[in-house]
């Protein structure tokens, strides 16, 4: 609402209604104002848009309305004065607005803007003006803030609150702008002007804010002044919005505003007056108050050249005589910083932020005030400066002030200054005594001086003279500690704050309830646990500090400044002795190594001399606090050589009481001199200052002599029951006789000094106080020469020792003398309250009472305890009690002892033996009941003890793994059992079982046993403890790992543990290295082995096994003869069990530890065997086997390479065959394409030579046609072979899938969605490849083998890892960049180069390759993808981890200097991506995993901190960058990503895989590695057997143009012909 909106008050406590901003509501705009009449008033008008015709009137129609209005109000409030009349039908009337435009026909309302008060003024053409006008300012407050005004004010308090409001605007103005504030006090009026950007009628600078209460214009701002640069010269001092009027109207009885902006040609006035707002103060009443306009000054333009200021005229004020200095003097003080300041300018000079005038005196010119004279009279020395950070916590800022930066977090500056002694006096008195001479005085005097000055913004707080923990003196031993006191009370702090703090109303001190104040206020000691609200953070030079940290770097600080600048005393009046080392600086209090010896020193005037008597007063310093001291003044000590500063002087004094030979010494020997204090005194010589040592006479000396004489005590006695009881005092020791435990002690114990006339043997046994030394006032009865004042101490200690004679100290205390029932001198020590049981433990109580460091004897009595005759307890011994037993069934328990006790636990012996039984239980369940034992008494019938308790049980099953149990002894009596810890262990191994039991019906060489399990048991049927470990005999097997590797050969001794269940897990770690069982030689069955497990030498369990028969044989027909010199081929061997069935599980796979292959040996010496011929499921082809040229018997042995009793031996015949020549041919006929015509006569005659060559070349063809036959028919055998192995293993793989899917599917339920979450993200980027790929995937999946475009294609980067928390996934995500999340993983570049062709010109084609097959599939692709080769890629070569599933890279760790990792180091980025469980076998045709190539490729050894902090301090020890969970990233090589961007794609979330569903995952890996050997064995068998189909064709062509050329000459009667019939036969009859 705008401050010049008229309407009706609103209720107590409710808030004003504010207007819509945009000027506009459901009926149109508002317009409203405010007009200035002739007869000095004013009526306020508002219009409504809707209730007008036009927004366009005449002048007439609108003083017509101002008429009807002004009309109104007049008659509603009858105004007791008389003014003018107006000339409503004037024809001079006109409407002039603030910028002086006259209006004379028409008012456009549009010019104006709506909801804003606008002021014109109405002039009737009279003549008549005013400067004033009645009613024009409301200044009504918010009722709210009246209860928030100050209760008092001063006249400082007040008059700088105004000056506030003037140092608030004129810190707005620009550079070249003057900053001025000119306060004037005179006797009849005081004015402050300033420079400021002043105020006008407008909404956003009203002049009525001014005035009117909770309208600060600068109460925003103070969020803006918290924080920054010390000394914090913000001056947002606004808080309240009261300052002006209540300062103005504290200061006098009227005020006038009067201020001009910039812009605005006048000058605006507001009027206030005392009586009137008390008259109109009021719940239901508004505050009004008159204003006005007029032209500025001259004066008032020659002060502020650019034409903007505000100055406050107060009249009639209260004070009529000022001291003008004095004022000068604390406004100086207020606005020191602000007058002039040293630290907020870079050069060093010192600046004057604001021009200060007082009386038209600039304020930096006056010299004087507190804080001229204490920085005038500081050292200059180093200053001890801190930086305090508050912050409410967080749970406490969520409740209490929310959003409010202002409520949330504060800071101050302290800074430390050292005022020091010089020339014996302190600087502090000095500046007492300066102020107290400028009329400045203060109550305080040095003791009670502030040592604590805060300003708030740079303005002082006058009130504000606390102090800080921290800057307290806390006792401290050593021999500094006296120093370190007075050196405490030598600074002074100032401390700067920020606006997070928050005043008083009045500003003179800090609000005393918020929370950042008491803070303060209470900085130096340990918040209490149950009020942790505020946290406060200390750095000193921008090192972060602790409370402890702290303490320790202030007194470090503190003696630096006391060395630098601290000047006790010079020199004394006498040459000194210097003594150098050899000091007992600790008694002398004293620093130095060095101290000068004096003899006589003056001080305050006096001469102090060796061997003057004095008198140090009580109280003067540590150590006289109790009497007087009376003293001999031996020397005096002055530390350092004459000239150092930082000295201490000592008075060296020997105490009345100490004689002559034990007072200090010094001593010159060969010009080295040393000193010693002995007994004497080392008192500071600051007692001189103080006045609290005084010079004695010899009369009052000799007085104290004859004193301490009379003093000298005699006997220390302690009062009988009788002597008691006449004090009215419970103080009788039972010395008389022995007590039984639990005796009452006596309340109180009384001890008295008798005097050296005291003589035993006459001293009545009544109590005679003339016996007694006192330490109080003398009393009636007694005689004075009998009374002592000295107040003594007398100690008592009492003692205890048991029947075993071990002593032990119980109590010792002090006490001094007091009085009672009239006695006095009475030393009382208490004892029945402190220790109401002290008797209750059964032995010998000593009580000694004695004086310190004196040569009375002590006195000394004893008081005999025995225990309670009946017993109350019984419990193990000590030993027992604290121990854990342990037992093994079968056994017996280790001997224990019971011992019996009273009530007060005091041990009581037996008088028999009596019964009990023993029991052992565990969670309610008895696992043992015995009551066999042996027991036996203690020779000394204390103790019990028990042998020989035999502990059975086969229950411990029921209490593994911890065997833990409880040793219940339970008594025949009332008395309750007792109990202690145990242990009961299964017994000795007595036998095992096997599960499941093992049958060799499955067992063959090389297998791994799958599942085996041996339950391990004792005598009893308890499973044995975990960590056993038992003795295997193994025959025919051996250990291996997981990894497959043997660890011990057969008939080694092995050691395996018993695991928590009581078993030895043996599953997957026997391998079978018997080989395959048959009938040897003399039916010695081949292929036995066994296995024994044994426990102390004795087999406890035993199985003897045989593997399953299996035999080799020759499954291809060999011929029992062949031509010398030729070769037998395709030689089919197959192995076959003991139905005859070929086992097609016998199978090569030496990559994953399956070798099987035949050695075909011959029985000539040029073979070796070294050629080995793999088999393929069951069988073996051996192409060739080359025959010898000689004719004979040949022999060859076909046999296993790892299993030798497969083996098989073949023998031919070998025949010679005759040779025909081929030059023979050639010459009888020499042109073989001559054909002989079929007319032509045949010859009746044929050369024999020739139809033999060519019978024999027809003979040749013919079994060429024959072998390729057999060749393809092999092949093809194959070929079925391969088939049926495809189609066996591809429902195996679906089998393992839909198991490891099963398996999965509650764990990895999370990890699905999560991972079709992130494919969904991936296919949402349309046109990428990566989004066709993974779209394609839910139908073919990647590297299917039977896809041509999908086989060698491995995944997209984000799909293949999966990580186990969200934020380390979307950091690694934001590190690599969304297109290499999107990258397309494929095996080559020879895959790569086919997804993409290019047209002639090199652009893309986007018809081909990959772009057209996303097209077909309806997701076209037009966006550039990266493509990663895994076959391209360099792989990291320096190992993995031992026995790690994922096969994690081994990359040492980084290490600093330390020899330690970094704090908060977490591993590598590419050890910590879990490979995506499809894709842990996934190799390269090198055999490298994804780890190893793609995912170091993309990370590199990228380290993964906690924290930004971690990261931050191990950066020098990254290689490849580093990033931290809360978000910070570093790519290395001095790049640093700052900022935070949310990926839309990133790893999956997953939890770590079952150890079964990767055994699932790895075998179904191993079944698609087999699959694929096999698709590419069936290719190439079906290449080799096309290839061989077209040779036996050629071969058959060759055939029939031989018969067809030569079949006539070889009709004859030599040989038959044959006809293409027979080709044909041999064509399609072959053997398959």
């Amino acid at each position: 609402m705008s401050f010049m909106e008229e309407e009706v008050p609103l209720p107590r406590g409710k808030k004003r209604l504010f207007a819509d901003i945009s000027g506009h509501n459901e009926l149109g705009a508002i317009y409203k104002f405010k007009i200035l009449l002739p007869n000095s008033t004013t009526v306020g008008l508002t219009l409504h848009e809707h209730t007008l015709s036009n927004l366009q009137m005449s002048v007439q129609e609108f003083i017509g309305l101002v008429r009807t209005e002004y009309f109104r109000n007049h008659l509603q409030i009858e105004s007791p004065d008389k003014r003018q009349k107006i000339m409503w039908k004037s024809k001079d009337l006109y409407i002039e607005d603030i910028s002086e435009k006259r209006m004379y026909h028409s008012i456009d309302l549009r010019n104006f803007q709506p909801h804003k008060c606008h002021i014109l003024q109405l002039n009737d053409g009279s003549g008549q003006s005013a400067d004033t006008f009645k009613d024009m300012w409301d200044l009504t407050p918010d009722t709210d803030l009246l209860a928030e005004l100050p209760e008092e004010y001063t006249f400082e308090t007040a008059l700088a609150d105004l000056i506030d409001n003037s140092l608030q605007a004129v810190w707005s103005n620009g550079i070249r702008e003057r900053r001025l504030i000119s306060v004037d006090l005179v006797e009849d009026r005081i004015s402050i002007f300033d420079s400021g950007p002043g105020m006008d009628a407008s909404d956003e600078n009203s002049i009525v804010k001014w005035g009117k209460m909770g309208a600060s214009l600068h109460r925003p701002s103070k969020a803006h002044a918290i924080g920054g640069k010390p000394p914090y010269l913000k001056p947002f001092f606004g808080m309240f919005g009261y300052g002006g009027p209540i300062a103005s109207m504290h200061l006098g009885r009227r005020a006038l505003v009067s201020s001009k902006t910039k812009e605005s040609k006048k000058v605006y006035t507001l009027h206030l007056e005392r009586e009137a707002l008390l008259s109109g103060s009021g719940s239901g009443l508004t505050w009004r108050t008159a204003g006005g306009i007029r032209n500025p000054s001259e004066e008032e333009t020659a002060k502020s050249p650019h034409g903007s200021f505000t100055k406050v005229e107060i009249f009639e004020p209260k004070i009529r005589s000022l001291n003008v200095f004095q004022v000068q003097c604390k406004l100086k003080d207020i606005y020191f910083p602000y007058i002039q300041c040293d630290e907020v300018c870079n050069t060093g000079k010192t600046r004057t932020p604001v021009e200060f005038q007082v009386n038209g005196l600039n304020l930096i010119n006056i010299n004087g005030g507190e804080v001229g004279t204490t920085n005038f009279h500081s050292s200059n020395g180093p200053e001890f400066v801190l930086q305090l950070h508050f912050s409410r916590n967080q749970d406490n800022a969520a409740t209490k002030s929310p959003g409010l930066r202002s409520s949330q977090e504060a800071n101050a500056r302290l800074k430390c200054v050292y005022f020091p002694i010089v020339e014996g006096k302190e600087n502090l008195e000095t500046i007492l005594e300066k102020l107290e001479a400028e009329g400045c005085k203060t109550n305080e005097n040095y003791d009670s001086f502030s040592r604590v000055s805060i300003r708030r913004l740079g303005r002082l707080l006058p009130d504000a003279r606390w102090s800080l923990p921290f800057m307290q003196y806390k006792l401290r031993k050593g021999d500094k500690g006296q120093l370190l006191k007075r050196c405490f009370k030598r600074v002074k702090c100032f401390i700067d704050t920020d606006a997070g703090f928050n005043p008083t109303p009045s500003k003179t001190d800090l609000a005393h309830h918020n929370p950042f104040t008491r803070a303060l206020k209470d900085f130096g000691n340990k918040p209490p646990e149950h009020w942790r609200e505020i946290s406060v953070e200390i750095r000193r030079g921008g090192n972060l500090l602790t409370l402890s940290q702290l303490e320790k770097v202030y007194q470090d600080w503190i003696y630096q400044m006391h060395d630098l600048y601290d000047e006790e005393i010079d020199s004394g009046e006498d040459q000194p002795v210097i003594v150098v080392g050899s000091l007992d600086k600790k008694k002398l209090g004293i620093s130095s190594d060095v101290v000068r010896v004096h003899e006589i020193i003056r001080r305050k005037g006096k001469s102090w001399k060796r061997g003057q008597k004095i008198k140090i007063l009580k109280g003067a310093c540590p150590g006289c606090h109790k009497n007087n001291i009376f003293a001999t003044l031996e020397y005096i000590l002055l530390e350092g050589f004459q000239g150092d500063t930082g000295g201490e002087a000592r008075l060296i004094c020997r105490p009345l009481s100490i004689p002559d030979e034990d007072g200090s010494i010094l001593a010159v020997d060969v010009g080295t001199a040393s000193f010693d204090c002995h007994g004497s005194l080392s008192l500071p010589i600051s007692v001189i200052d103080a006045g609290k040592c005084l010079a004695v006479e010899s009369s009052e000396w000799h007085l104290q002599l004859e004193k301490q004489r009379q003093k000298s005590p005699s006997v220390i006695d302690i009062l009988c029951e009788r002597q008691c009881l006449e004090l009215e005092v419970d103080g009788a020791l039972p010395i008389d006789a022995p007590v039984y435990a639990g005796h009452v002690p006596p309340k109180e114990i009384v001890a008295v000094l008798r005097p050296a006339c005291f003589v035993s043997s006459s001293a009545s046994k009544n109590l005679d106080e003339k016996y007694i030394i006192k330490g109080s006032r003398d009393s009636k009865k007694l005689d004075q020469k009998y009374i002592v004042k000295d107040n003594l101490e007398l100690y008592m200690e009492v003692k205890f020792m048991d029947d075993m004679k071990n002593g032990k100290h119980i109590y010792s205390i002090n006490v001094t003398s007091s009085s009672r029932n009239g006695f006095h001198g009475l030393y009382i020590f208490p004892l029945g309250h402190k220790f109401p049981g002290l008797f209750q433990k059964a032995g010998l109580y000593t009580f000694t009472v004695f004086l310190k460091d004196s040569h009375l004897e002590s006195c000394k009595k004893t008081v005999l305890v025995k225990p309670l005759p009946k017993v109350s307890s019984w419990r193990f011994s000590s030993d027992a009690q604290n121990t854990v037993y342990s037992v093994r069934a079968g056994s017996c328990l280790a001997p224990f002892s019971i011992a019996f006790y009273d009530s007060f636990e005091n041990q009581i012996p037996l008088a028999s033996i009596p019964e009990f039984i023993i029991k052992i239980n565990s969670n309610g369940r008895i696992l043992v009941r015995s009551d066999k034992m042996n027991v036996e008494l203690s020779s000394d019938n204390l103790t019990l003890r028990v042998e020989e308790v035999l502990i059975e049980s086969s229950d411990l099953d029921k209490i593994r793994p911890s065997y833990a149990a409880t040793l219940m002894i339970y008594p025949q009596d009332e008395l309750p059992p007792i109990s202690v810890a145990c242990e009961v262990n299964p017994g000795p191994l007595e036998h095992a079982i096997a599960q499941p039991p093992l049958s060799d019906s499955q067992l063959l060489p090389g297998c791994v046993i799958e599942e085996l399990v041996l339950e391990m048991f004792d005598a009893y049927g308890n499973h044995a403890k975990e960590g056993l470990e038992v003795e295997f005999n193994l025959h025919g097997f051996c250990f291996q790992d997981h990894n497959g590797l043997n660890h011990k050969c057969d008939c080694k001794y092995n050691h395996p543990a018993v695991d928590d269940r009581g078993c030895i897990d043996l599953s997957g770690l026997l391998r079978v290295t018997a080989g395959y069982g048959k009938n040897g030689i003399n039916n010695i069955t081949l292929g036995e082995f066994s296995l024994s497990v044994l426990s102390v030498n004795k087999v406890i369990f035993k199985q003897e096994l045989q593997t399953q028969k299996r035999e080799l044989r020759a499954a291809s027909i060999v011929p029992h003869s062949c031509a010398a010199g030729s070769q037998l081929e395709n030689i089919v061997f197959e192995i076959v069990n003991s139905e005859g069935e070929v086992d097609e599980t016998v199978h090569d796979e030496e990559k994953h530890g399956k070798i099987h292959t035949l050695r075909i040996i011959y029985d000539s010496s040029d073979s070796d065997g070294s050629v080995r011929f793999a088999f393929r499921n069951g069988r073996c082809i051996i192409p060739t086997i080359p025959l010898p040229q000689k004719q004979g018997d040949f022999t060859f042995l076909a046999v296993h390479s790892c299993h030798p009793e497969l083996s098989l031996t073949i023998k031919v015949s070998l025949v010679e065959v005759p040779q025909v020549k081929q030059e023979d041919f050639e010459l009888r006929y020499p042109n073989e394409n001559m054909l002989l015509l079929q007319d032509s006569p045949t010859p009746r005659h044929v050369d024999n030579d020739l139809v033999e060559l060519l019978m024999n070349d027809e003979k040749e063809i013919e079994d060429d046609i024959y072998k390729i036959g057999l060749f393809i028919g092999e092949n093809e055998r194959k070929l079925t072979l391969l088939y049926k192995q495809k189609g066996d293993i591809e429902p195996s793989i679906e089998k393992l899938q839909a198991s490891a899917e099963y398996d999965s599917l509650n764990s990895h339920q999370d990890y699905m969605s999560n991972k079709e979450s992130v494919m969904e993200c991936i296919e949402k980027k349309d046109k990428s490849a990566a989004a066709f790929f993974c779209n394609l995937s839910r139908k073919i999946p990647f590297q299917d083998p039977g896809s041509q475009l999908m086989k060698d294609i491995v995944g997209v980067v984000a799909l293949l890892g999966t990580v186990h928390i969200d934020p380390l996934g979307r950091l690694l995500a934001e590190y690599l960049g969304e297109d290499q999340m999107l990258a397309v993983v494929c095996r080559s570049y020879e895959v790569a180069s086919k997804l993409e062709k290019y047209e002639l010109d090199g652009k893309v084609d986007h018809e081909h390759a990959l772009y057209a097959v996303a097209k077909s599939y309806g997701r076209p692709i037009n966006d550039r993808f990266f493509v990663i080769c895994l076959e391209n890629i360099r792989p990291y070569t320096e190992g993995f981890k031992d026995n790690d599933p994922q096969r994690k890279l081994n990359i040492p760790n980084p290490i600093l200097p330390t020899g330690e990792v970094p704090p908060g180091f977490l591993g590598y980025a590419v050890n910590m991506v879990e490979l995506e469980p499809d894709h842990l076998h996934t190799r390269t045709t090198t055999g490298q995993g994804l780890r190893e190539t793609l995912f170091y490729c993309l990370f590199g050894e990228l380290q993964v901190y906690q924290t930004r902090e971690d990261m931050k301090k191990a950066c020098f020890y990254t290689r490849h960058g580093a990033v931290s969970l809360d978000g910070g990233i570093m790519k290395g090589n001095g790049v640093i990503s700052f900022g935070y961007r949310e990926p839309q794609i990133s790893f999956p979330v997953a939890t770590p895989e079952s150890p079964k569903r990767v055994r699932i995952l790895e075998m179904i890996e191993e079944k698609r590695t087999s699959l694929r050997m096999v698709h590419d064995e069936i290719g190439q068998l079906n290449k080799v057997v096309n290839k061989a189909k077209k040779k036996l064709h050629r071969k058959i062509s060759r055939s029939r143009k031989l018969l067809d050329r030569f079949g006539p000459y070889m009709r004859g009667s030599y040989l038959e012909y044959h006809t293409n019939n027979t080709a044909n036969d041999s064509l399609e009859n072959w053997p398959k």
